[in-house]
């Protein structure tokens, strides 16, 4: 895994998400889910052309299933875009790298 994408927990997903300076991408997903495992060398390739300019951050829902219910997760993978701890924009499903890059482009 890319060192510029962060594993979070419940425990910290406040430090490194809502409090974070940067935008936030947060990947809602989970081992057992094909298309998720589909988009993850897509985010780590994404984590290093937008270093600096987004942070990404991967929510396991099978661990952190607290956070997974108060964003209203039901599909994954599940992409949330964070700027000031407040959620800007939502991507559900995965997408070619194109596409999840204009997302990324377009609310940072």
């Amino acid at each position: 895994m890319s060192a510029n994408i962060v594993n979070t927990t419940d425990a910290n997903f406040e430090a490194d998400v809502l409090k974070s300076e940067t935008p936030v991408l947060v990947d809602f997903w989970a081992g057992w889910c094909a298309p998720c495992k589909a988009i993850a060398p897509v985010l780590e390739v994404l984590s290093t052309e937008y270093e600096g300019k987004v942070k990404i951050v991967k929510v396991d829902v099978t661990t952190c299933e607290q956070i997974a219910v108060d964003y209203n997760i039901r599909n994954i993978p599940a992409l949330l875009m964070f700027k000031n701890g407040e959620v800007v924009a939502q991507q559900v499903g995965a997408a070619p790298k194109s596409k999840l890059a204009a997302f990324i482009e377009e609310n940072i």
